[in-house]
Order: C-alpha cells, then structure tokens, then sequence
C-alpha cells in the first residue's frame, strides 16, 4: 500500500481475532511513532507496552469507551516526558504525531487500531498514571489498541471543500 492510499483507508479498527502479534512487530509500530515530528525535535515521549488483560479490564473502570482492548492482542501507552519536552504544554501535540504515525504503520503492516483517549481528562491522566506507576514527570496521552482486524471499513467521504478558505474567512 502506498502511502497516500493510506492516509484515505486508515480506519478506526475495534474488532480483533485472536491471532497473535508478535512484541517484535508491536516494537517495530513504536519505531515508526518515534519518527514523528515534534517541537524543536525533542521527541518528548515514551511508550508502555500492554497486554497483561487484567490491566485492560482496570482501564475499562476509568476510560469506559476501551472494551476492544478486551480483544487486543496490544495495548500502546503513548506517554509525554514533561522534561523533555519544549514546554510542558509541547507535549500533547508531539505526542498526537507519534500516536498517529503508530496508526498508520499498524494500517500498513496489515493490523487494526484505535486510538483511545487518555489525554486531556484529568481523571483518567492521573488514574492512568498510577495503574502504571508512571514517574511524575510522564504523562500517559493515549492508549492505542492494536489487534488482527476482525471487521473490514470503508472508507467514507470526508472531503469538504467548503471547509477551506483562502487568505481570510
């Protein structure tokens, strides 16, 4: 698949079978989210790996929109280092880069995924934080489900023009 073609088929993917990934792959989607941009190139952020499901099930109790995490072979903490970062408000968009490249490369290499929202709910930052007994300074930002797709998407119409504007309103 090439990478344009990508970038329209990509889809929420929350239904999994239960075939394995192996770590080795799951380590190769964060190397692809370690190349995404960030601010002055501080590439402020670290990742848990997950696939322990009694550490779902906990999730499930604070972010109640992770049940495919039930069905995920992996699940990919995306955390902000508030000392590396440019700022500590730098962060969150560094890592949202890094979350997407890891969408899109497990969409490449044939797997599906779901961004699942950690950040900026403070209850499930802080809740988050503690299930992983994370340092003060990282900040966990995203979880992302990746499994084998056990559903096929469509790729719907999302081009409005009408939402681009030139030089002003």
């Amino acid at each position: 698949m090439d990478l344009l073609s990508g970038l329209l088929s990509r889809r929420s993917i929350r239904k999994y079978t239960d075939a394995p990934i192996p770590r080795e792959k799951v380590e190769e989607l964060i190397k692809y989210g370690m190349y995404a941009p960030s601010a002055h190139n501080r590439q402020p952020w670290h990742f848990v790996l997950l696939n322990d499901k009694e550490i779902f099930a906990k999730i499930l109790e604070f972010q109640p929109h992770t049940k495919m995490l039930a069905d995920a072979q992996w699940g990919i903490v995306v955390c902000g280092d508030e000392n590396l970062a440019l700022t500590p408000d730098y962060y969150p968009g560094d890592c949202a880069a890094a979350t997407q490249n890891i969408l899109l490369a497990a969409h490449g290499m044939g797997y599906g995924a779901v961004w699942l929202g950690i950040y900026p709910r403070p209850e499930r930052i802080s809740a988050l934080a503690k299930l992983l007994a994370l340092p003060e300074h990282i900040h966990p930002f995203s979880i992302i489900s990746v499994g084998v797709p056990a559903q096929e998407a469509t790729t719907p119409e999302r081009f409005y023009p009408e939402r681009i504007h030139f030089n002003h309103w």
